[in-house]
């Protein structure tokens, strides 16, 4: 069965090291810098939860689209607002436009393996709408309920195609992600 067949039998579809360990490397170096580079003012403190939508409707988020912007895991503050843990372990996420202002994400997000893919699939007139880098911290995070990710990017009709790296091999131990067929 082509790859296209099993992306329009199943929704999904998962091809391991698609992108080499080097390229995965460099982008992991590169958010490591970024985050390193992040002095969270208080504005700057927005939570990213997929449980309670009200932590993803603040004007910092709204206006990530066009921007480098970081949110942090649920827990990573203490009452008194203090990291309960180092920066580099609190953030979620960072997202959602480094694939245009960044030049590591942009030639890994263009890269032509990706464009090519996307010509497999059948889809037309593809462009990157987002781009996140999510990490998975030990000891902290909040849960990742089942959601379609077309529920934050809503187009009509339903057009949005994600594609999610693992950056990092990804286990059952360790948080890899689910698809539902």
């Amino acid at each position: 069965m082509s790859r296209r067949e099993q992306f329009e039998r199943d929704g999904f579809l998962m091809i391991e090291n698609f992108m080499s360990a080097e390229q995965c490397d460099a982008l992991k170096a590169r958010a490591n810098a970024l985050v390193a580079s992040f002095e969270p003012t208080e504005e700057h403190r927005s939570i990213f939860s997929t449980v309670d939508q009200t932590k993803t409707s603040d004007e910092y988020f709204i206006e990530s689209g066009a921007d480098i912007r970081f949110f942090f895991e649920a827990d990573a503050f203490d009452e008194r607002g203090e990291l309960r843990q180092p920066l580099e372990l609190s953030i979620n996420k960072f997202g959602h436009a480094q694939h245009d202002l960044d030049p590591v994400f942009d030639a890994f997000s263009r890269d032509l393996k990706v464009a090519d893919l996307a010509d497999e699939l059948g889809l037309e007139h593809h462009v990157i709408m987002q781009s996140m880098y999510i990490f998975k911290q030990p000891h902290i995070g909040g849960e990742v309920v089942c959601h379609d990710d077309h529920s934050f990017l809503w187009t009509d009709p339903e057009s949005c195609v994600g594609f999610w790296f693992a950056i990092e091999d990804a286990t059952l131990e360790n948080g890899a992600m689910w698809a539902l067929p």
